[in-house]
């Protein structure tokens, strides 16, 4: 097991520092000088000229890149262009916010796919099957920003049950109140994932339900509940440990676009402001958080599915020796 840790570690840093040199040297092509954003007309060129080498702006990539990594690791993420202000703080300051909202969407998909999923591969082929299957091709056919817009339109527009954008209402900071301002892009964010967990666990269950360990308790009366619950549920949720971990790439990405329909304040919405504002200290700062995430996300994943599966840690230890 500690092998496997360690070469997973490793595998960890190397994404790291090639997500971290890939973000850079996008921003570094990216059209447009950046130092534009410091150098004024009335500058004289003496001015101009200390202003590029305090930022570093006269020196190659590689040394622009090795510097700035350099700074990262110490919490030193720049300086926001557009507020002159530490980025590293800001970010910090919503973080909270995009973990709590991608948190609760990964746990309603799982709540509400688990149940579903067992029940459509119990009942294949039935009326309850079709119905199942046909809202989970709705979740996945249907875009996330479309859907959000749509409940707006519904639950704040029409019926005015769910307030429409934001944390909290202003004056009211209680637990109540935000979840009230949480449950349409929570289920926004979640639709996606949850009909990819359904469908998978829907095959997963038709193919278990084969095996000789469930025809065997059939045949001594054990009850369909117990069947499902005690026997194929297990099996079932195994494989689902590695899809999580594949999917959070969907959450990272999504909360970047929920974020912005629903006014959440959390790092997405943030990002996108900084985009329309070319500040790119925190656009790097926010692809560098979000490959973290997803990164860590996976990697917990892997050592979590190790854990419950020791073929894993075998399979590992056999191939590195």
């Amino acid at each position: 097991m500690w092998k496997y840790f360690c070469k997973k570690t490793i595998q960890l840093m190397i994404v790291m520092i090639l997500i971290s040199f890939f973000s850079f040297a996008i921003i570094y092509f990216a059209p447009g000088d950046i130092s534009m954003m410091y150098i004024s007309q009335d500058m004289t060129e003496e001015q101009k000229a200390n202003v590029m080498a305090e930022l570093g702006l006269d020196k190659s990539m590689l040394e622009q890149y090795i510097a700035w990594a350099g700074r990262a690791v110490h919490g030193d993420l720049g300086v926001s262009l557009a507020n002159k202000a530490s980025v590293l703080p800001q970010i910090a300051k919503r973080l909270p916010s995009t973990i709590l909202l991608m948190g609760c969407s990964f746990l309603l998909s799982l709540i509400l796919a688990i149940p579903l999923g067992l029940w459509s591969g119990y009942h294949k082929n039935t009326w309850i099957d079709n119905l199942i299957s046909s809202v989970t091709y709705m979740g996945m056919s249907i875009p996330s920003f479309w859907f959000g817009m749509l409940l707006i339109i519904l639950f704040s527009g029409i019926f005015h049950i769910l307030p429409s954008s934001g944390m909290h209402t202003v004056g009211d900071n209680s637990v109540l109140d935000t979840v009230k301002h949480m449950i349409m892009p929570c289920i926004t964010l979640s639709m996606g994932n949850l009909a990819v967990y359904i469908r998978y666990i829907r095959a997963n269950t038709i193919g278990q339900l084969s095996e000789e360990y469930v025809l065997t308790a059939e045949a001594k009366g054990t009850s369909k509940g117990k069947i499902l619950r005690n026997h194929v549920l297990k099996n079932t949720l195994l494989p689902i440990i590695t899809l999580v971990g594949m999917n959070l790439a969907s959450l990272v990405c999504g909360s970047f676009i929920i974020e912005s329909v629903f006014g959440w304040p959390g790092i997405g919405s943030f990002a996108m402001e900084a985009i329309g504002k070319r500040d790119y200290p925190i656009i790097m700062a926010y692809v560098m958080m979000s490959g973290l995430i997803l990164v860590i996300g996976n990697f917990i994943a892997d050592i979590l599915y190790a854990i419950a599966d020791p073929r894993i840690k075998r399979g590992g230890t056999e191939s590195g020796t």
